[in-house]
């Protein structure tokens, strides 16, 4: 084991009041448990995941009609697991669960328009727009889509969805008109949230045009609500009312909210869809908010009354992440817009106003105020900031060092991994344990997280496949007609019998934290040595005349060799005194595998609407091959920067 110090330690004092600390004693009074150590407790949790998960339930103080005595049925198959088969809750019931003065919700638009709701208006706000809802014909199991940006009516939409029984499911209002219609068109919406526009990067953005569009080819349809953002006409568009009409008619009283099966349809969620047209990922209510549950309160140390945030869109399974922070009593911070306002310093300045106590962001977001030179330690007040999460893509070492020299150094850093296939991570951060650079701290409790080898031998400080191997309250309950169930076992138990492959390349360390290396489809594989994407990343972008990077496997002559695109700081043109230097940069950090045949200069590097680079598409573009759904992306004007490069004939 590597014996370096760790960047962060938590105090005596911080551990003695994490909400983990109350939880593992209450579990060892309530089962009469003997461990004395953060590895022990972990075992527990996965030998034992019955005892685990019903007492994550009291603890965390779930509200339902009915638990029933039945924690798990078929815990030996996977899929086909049952957890909590006898209960009976409604999710939004545990979200809405205050009702007095304090912010509820706290939003900033890059326009500089702000919204304060208290949990009061909240639940008012969400008892009047279910009351519509049903007077709309909604009931249990339709599907209510939102083509929105991240304003509190987004949430407030989704909660009276939720607390009826029908399922939510949405898109940010940047995705094209093609691109909601493969998602929203295999599910078949009855109501249709949307604003009329949004702000990003200082300019109006208007979305009625491609909202007319869509609810002209949704013909299951039967209201479209508007938020006006930006005041637009609502003429052109089918069936469309303003929010305000939509709920005139409702004066506020209690919810009725309708108490459902653990496993009731809450989420559809999307996969990237760069490969064809996207898989719609059902999530159930009872696993989600478990789930949630305890990455909140026990791995982010979510208390009442903090103030939470996470730099998101609503394509993106962090707003739904987000959104769980109010069954915690917590207040929800939103933002909508570009992040680089202000150079970057305007999520800081709403994160010193509001008194941030979790940001959240991207690993690319991190990199890029590095890049700057962003220094917030010296520029804003950040004494409420207790945790910082960073997910996306894996967070670089050198990224670690920049957010305890630069952002604040008495913080938990939580890289955190996992996916829209799970609504919540496989691995993530802790506040009672050290923070490595570089390292993810640990596997979540109650995931049975393992690393296999080539051989489907589970391996530690050695690189392979990250699997789990037990099921999991929050695994998908399936895909939108796919009534066999044959999609969904072939996307993750094709490769291991009963055993989930998630498809990341993974090192488990012998402390118990974890490296990513990238993607599995997109590993390396020079000569039949496999190499992870994001090791070649970490060394490329740290040179100042790299802002970002990507690279691929072409095949070439019976076998693969690496070809790097790097985007460069305005201005610089890559010669040949660059290429060497970016090889020797690669050559002198990992090895001679690593270091690329080719590297060639681009202009922009193509990405999906959540940020993550698209190493696949990349690939297909340069082999001749479509890519299947450029909808998919946020840039695909990017993909022609590839296309029929003469240097990578040669």
């Amino acid at each position: 084991m590597r014996m370096e110090k760790p960047l962060w330690e938590p105090s005596q004092a911080r551990i003695a009041g994490a909400n983990v600390t109350a939880f593992a004693r209450a579990a060892i009074r309530e089962w009469g448990l003997k461990f004395n150590t953060y590895p022990e407790f972990y075992q527990w949790t996965v030998d034992q995941p019955e005892q685990f998960w019903a007492s994550l339930w009291q603890y965390a103080g779930v509200k339902a009609s009915a638990r029933g005595g039945r924690v798990l049925l078929h815990g030996a198959q996977m899929p086909g697991a049952q957890w909590f088969p006898d209960a009976r809750l409604n999710f939004a019931e545990n979200l809405l669960r205050r009702r007095d003065r304090a912010d509820a919700m706290v939003f900033w638009g890059e326009d500089k328009a702000q919204q304060r709701i208290s949990h009061a208006q909240l639940y008012a706000e969400v008892s009047r727009l279910a009351q519509a809802l049903r007077a709309a014909g909604v009931t249990a199991g339709d599907r209510v889509v939102g083509y929105m940006p991240n304003l509190p009516q987004t949430m407030m939409a989704m909660l009276a969805a939720a607390s009826i029984g029908a399922i939510w499911s949405s898109c940010s209002p940047d995705f094209g008109v093609q691109g909601v219609l493969d998602r929203f068109g295999q599910i078949e919406p009855k109501v249709l949230f949307a604003a009329d526009g949004y702000w990003y990067n200082g300019k109006t953005i208007d979305a009625l045009a491609k909202l007319s569009e869509i609810a002209q080819r949704l013909p299951t349809l039967a209201r479209v609500v508007v938020v006006p953002y930006l005041t637009g006409d609502l003429s052109g568009v089918p069936n469309a009312q303003r929010w305000s009409e939509f709920i005139a008619p409702h004066a506020a009283r209690d919810i009725e909210f309708a108490q459902l099966p653990f496993d009731h349809p809450l989420y559809i969620m999307y996969s990237s869809g760069t490969t064809g047209v996207p898989k719609c990922i059902v999530h159930g209510a009872g696993g989600t908010l478990l789930q949630h549950l305890k990455e909140h309160q026990l791995h982010s140390d979510v208390k009442p009354g903090d103030r939470v945030f996470y730099f998101t869109t609503c394509g993106w399974m962090m707003w739904n992440w987000l959104a769980s922070g109010l069954a915690s009593g917590a207040t929800l911070l939103l933002y909508d817009g570009s992040p680089f306002i202000r150079r970057g310093a305007i999520l800081f300045d709403f994160a010193e106003a509001e008194g941030m106590t979790h940001f959240g962001t991207s690993a690319k977001f991190i990199d890029a105020i590095c890049k700057i030179n962003l220094r917030p330690r010296a520029t804003h007040n950040l004494a409420t900031l207790r945790a910082i999460l960073s997910t996306g893509s894996p967070l670089a070492p050198e990224s670690f060092d920049y957010v305890y020299r630069d952002i604040k150094s008495d913080v938990c850093l939580s890289s955190i991994s996992g996916g829209t296939d799970i609504i919540s991570c496989f691995v993530l951060g802790n506040p009672v344990l050290p923070v490595y650079r570089g390292e993810i701290q640990c596997r979540g409790l109650g995931m049975k997280v393992e690393v296999y080898d080539e051989a489907g031998r589970a391996v530690q400080g050695k690189k392979g496949e990250l699997v789990c191997t037990r099921p999991f309250p929050s695994m998908p309950i399936g895909f939108w007609h796919d009534a066999d169930g044959k999609k969904y076992r072939e996307a993750y138990f094709a490769r291991y019998s009963k055993i989930w492959c998630h498809g990341d390349y993974v090192e488990l360390t012998a402390r118990g934290g974890m490296i990513i290396y990238g993607r599995s489809d997109a590993v390396l594989n020079p000569g039949g040595v496999r190499i992870g994407t994001a090791e070649i990343y970490r060394q490329v972008e740290q040179l100042d005349e790299v802002l970002e990077s990507l690279v691929i496997g072409q095949d070439w002559n019976k076998d693969v060799r690496v070809v790097l695109f790097v985007k460069l700081r305005e201005g610089l043109v890559l010669d040949d005194a660059l290429i060497d230097k970016i090889k020797n940069q690669i050559r002198a950090n990992t090895t001679p595998r690593h270091v690329p045949a080719k590297v060639l200069q681009v202009q922009d590097i193509p990405r999906t609407k959540s940020g993550k680079i698209v190493e696949l598409a990349v690939r297909n573009v340069v082999h001749g091959q479509a890519v299947k759904n450029a909808e998919a992306l946020a840039n695909p004007e990017a993909l022609a920067h590839y296309a029929n490069r003469a240097e990578l004939q040669s």
